[in-house]
């Protein structure tokens, strides 16, 4: 829809130079009109909701809007003088507003209207967002000796009739909280609290309960950049900022899980009283992923894992003499869930990074692994959907998956795989291939 107003857009004005042109007119009735209609058609679109209007199309109907006052003034007016005509002139103009209207549009050619994805659940879904201050932590990225700072927000049982599992889950190298909304409120509508972490400096960008804004700390993404190319690092200093990273991480989040439990089964009314502290699991994508792998090591209370396209960082192991990595030699034996697409199925027997994950890794024998073929990195967060041109930009092409398959696939899968984990629910046979 927003490709078709864009063309339908340009080819009006094109129509409106092109008459121009031919009859040597700065102004006539007819370009009036033209933009009258075109402000009109735009506001009938709205009305009818088959553009759904919202803060992105504010640039674009705000230009039809002061076009077509602008015509409306002209046919109300009475013309006392007329300059001579300039063909040059016209095209200038036409250039100059065709660019106008690709800029107004902008926002929306970014940010398209997109169908939300299927909610299954029986469950009605709500959300709460909230600030944690720990106050045995000093945040590392900035040079005041402030406390560390955590947002999550919670996808819940609106209309809660008991207690439910657990579900904690970190974002991706640069994600944000919401990044698998869609997947939390699936999970919610069928019976789980779900509370999604932003790591601040880490996370694209967050938002406090106090209104403070924190974005992506640009040391942290030149790190995780440089580590993603070819003889940047040294293999030590490799290992050492995965080591890094996951401390934060997992610091985040055994936080996070401590500040929960110790509210669990108090405040009435709140999402604590919802949770059930004896069924927990944990999830995240890449980077978030490989943190939710290394907390179940450091915890004895989550009884099961998600991993989405993520390397166990924490579960390789340098070697200084032969500076090489290695998988380590504990074995595994938390109820594991790998969801893998392309950009990480390829790398499971070649890279180093994937040491552990791979397949034949006797330690993780008991693990299910799931790909889903022709998906790239981002396919599995809900980006492609709200965002195709960034999702495009952010992973190197387009997926060869349709966006819709590929997302409602995953969230039922991971309800399967939690469903028959932490409630005992069923069985958990999922393909090895979608």
């Amino acid at each position: 829809m927003e490709i078709l107003i864009l063309v339908v857009t340009l080819v009006f004005e094109l129509t409106i130079a092109a008459y121009s042109i031919a009859t040597k007119q700065r102004r006539s009735k007819f370009k009036s009109w033209m933009r009258i209609t075109m402000f009109i058609g735009f506001m009938i679109l709205i009305l009818g909701k088959v553009v759904v209007w919202d803060f992105t199309w504010g640039l674009f109907q705000g230009l039809l809007f002061i076009l077509a006052f602008k015509e409306i003034v002209a046919l109300l007016g009475k013309q006392t003088h007329t300059s001579r005509y300039k063909t040059s002139s016209t095209i200038w103009k036409f250039l100059i507003l065709e660019l106008i209207v690709v800029v107004t549009l902008g926002p929306v050619l970014l940010f398209p209207q997109y169908r939300l994805p299927q909610v299954t659940g029986p469950y009605a879904v709500a959300t709460a967002t909230y600030t944690y201050v720990d106050k045995n932590r000093i945040e590392e990225f900035t040079d005041q000796d402030d406390n560390r700072f955590v947002n999550v927000e919670f996808w819940y049982p609106e209309q809660a009739d008991g207690t439910y599992p657990l579900l904690m889950f970190s974002h991706g190298a640069f994600g944000i909280k919401a990044s698998n909304s869609s997947t939390f409120t699936e999970l919610a509508s069928h019976g789980y609290v779900v509370v999604s972490i932003d790591h601040p400096y880490h996370s694209f960008y967050t938002f406090s309960e106090d209104g403070k804004i924190v974005t992506v700390n640009p040391e942290y993404m030149q790190e995780v950049n440089n580590a993603n190319k070819a003889g940047i690092y040294s293999l030590s200093e490799y290992f050492e900022l995965t080591q890094k990273w996951m401390t934060l991480r997992t610091d985040d989040m055994n936080f996070v899980m401590d500040t929960i439990l110790e509210q669990a089964g108090q405040g009435e009314g709140s999402v604590y009283e919802l949770i059930d502290t004896q069924k927990i699991g944990v999830f995240g994508h890449s980077m978030g992923g490989a943190a939710s792998v290394a907390l179940s090591r450091e915890r004895d209370d989550i009884n099961a894992v998600v991993n989405i396209d993520a390397p166990f960082f924490s579960e390789l192991a340098y070697d200084k003499v032969t500076n090489e990595l290695s998988a380590k030699s504990e074995a595994y034996t938390i109820p594991l869930l790998n969801i893998y697409s392309d950009d990480v199925w390829i790398q499971l027997d070649n890279s180093p990074s994937y040491i552990a994950n791979k397949i034949s890794n006797e330690n993780f024998n008991s693990a299910y692994t799931v790909h889903f073929n022709g998906a790239k990195h981002l396919s599995l967060t809900d980006l492609p959907l709200f965002s195709p041109i960034l999702a495009y930009l952010l992973q190197g092409g387009k997926a060869d998956i349709d966006k819709y398959y590929a997302i409602e696939t995953q969230n039922e899968i991971i309800l399967q795989f939690f469903d028959y984990a932490l409630k005992n629910q069923g069985l958990f046979v999922p393909k090895t291939t979608y």
